[in-house]
């Protein structure tokens, strides 16, 4: 397994690991909560509109602060970036862990975001720099790692809670492996690929003002748009589908965990199939055919009643969902090769408004019950039908 995601021998082949582990912590944060949210409601006495606010508040702050990691990585400063985002990621999932109401965990939420973007967001960046022309390839490992751990952190999890422990005490032994892996991660020099000997360093405005003109640019823009209509059915689809099956398909706790497993568990092979795929299939031809299955299985989904039934839709909803976000942010990148930094910055200041997405469906949740939520997310994937682009190639886009 670790030959397909890792290609090159040697140092560089370390270093590529050790992102892809860096993802993989981070995912397995999101798996495990994802998976504990009927469990962290009820110990904190949690409301919808509440889970919404945690769901969105952070991620908007975040989408704040990330352009300007963003443009400070293309300045030379990732390395930094990536290192001090992770001790920062470490003490927001202690504060979490040990959180004994709605406030400090929302207070440790809003570190963990930002904290994620200079750890992870930044890791990825550097990805992309070390093979500009294998941009969807490298992002199918990159996505496949993180797979890997949104399937395991709701088995970790469920371990913790069998051994007696709970998600408090899963946050906490996330928070020591993150410690290990930056200290491990500190031998390695995070280059920037945008700066040559003959070029010269990027400004803090130019790049500002490169982020600005990327968000404006059409090009940009459409893979923005379908990035955040893609999450529709990937991390918000999984924000509440635990709560769905608990609260609208009236399934016990432990089941809704198994139907969360099934549904990151076939998607992680969906993932890992995908890595040879790509050398052999365009991935736009790929991403509308799956996009079409999607558009048919997620209305079955939600009609059937009978649970077995409902799993195997789900499984091959994780399926064919592979893809989507790396196929799509590997194009975003395409069109600004070098230039991770802008990306990462014109993403979030797009992003500013699709972080509300997650309070507006939990105020529809609260208002008009779960059930009607979950049929929004069909946005998603009829978006995708419309905005996919026809061309063989993305066009970059010079900055």
């Amino acid at each position: 397994m670790l030959s397909s995601l890792v290609r090159r021998p040697g140092r560089v082949g370390l270093f590529v690991l050790t992102l892809l582990i860096i993802e993989f912590l981070d995912e397995l944060v999101f798996g495990a909560r994802e998976a504990a949210w009927p469990l962290i409601q009820a110990d904190l006495g949690l409301t919808y509109a509440q889970i919404g606010i945690i769901l969105t508040i952070p991620d908007l702050i975040a989408n704040i602060i990330e352009p300007v990691m963003g443009i400070l990585a293309d300045m030379g400063r990732i390395r930094w970036l990536v290192l001090g985002g992770g001790l920062f990621f470490a003490l927001a999932l202690v504060i979490m862990a040990l959180s004994p109401s709605f406030a400090i965990f929302l207070v440790a939420s809003i570190l963990l975001h930002p904290a994620s973007g200079a750890f992870v967001s930044m890791s990825q960046i550097a990805l992309m720099n070390t093979d500009p022309t294998r941009h969807e390839q490298n992002m199918a490992r990159w996505t496949f790692a993180g797979s890997a751990a949104v399937v395991t952190g709701p088995l970790v999890l469920s371990l913790m809670i069998v051994l007696g422990g709970s998600w408090r005490e899963t946050l906490l032994i996330i928070a020591v492996l993150t410690l290990i892996v930056v200290a491990y991660a500190w031998r390695f020099p995070f280059k920037n690929g945008a700066v040559s000997e003959d070029e010269e360093e990027m400004s803090f405005r130019d790049g500002l003002k490169g982020a600005l003109e990327a968000v404006r640019n059409p090009k940009v823009l459409r893979w923005l748009v379908l990035l955040q209509c893609s999450d529709l059915m990937l991390d918000t689809l999984l924000a509440f589908l635990a709560l769905y099956f608990v609260n609208v398909a009236q399934i016990a706790p432990e089941r809704a965990a198994l139907a969360v497993t099934v549904w990151t568990g076939v998607g992680l092979a969906g993932d890992f199939l995908l890595i040879p795929l790509l050398e052999r299939v365009r991935g736009l031809d790929y991403l509308r055919f799956s996009t079409l299955i999607e558009l048919m299985l997620y209305p079955a989904f939600l009609l059937v009643d009978n649970f077995a039934l409902k799993l195997v839709i789900l499984g091959l909803l994780g399926f064919f969902n592979a893809g989507s976000y790396s196929i799509l942010q590997a194009g975003l990148y395409s069109t600004m090769p070098g230039r991770g930094g802008i990306v990462l910055a014109a993403d979030n200041i797009f992003g500013l408004a699709g972080s509300l997405v997650p309070l507006g469906l939990g105020l529809v949740a609260q208002n008009f019950g779960l059930e009607a939520t979950m049929w929004l997310l069909l946005i998603g994937p009829i978006a995708l039908i419309i905005l996919l682009p026809r061309n063989a190639q993305s066009v970059s886009v010079e900055v």
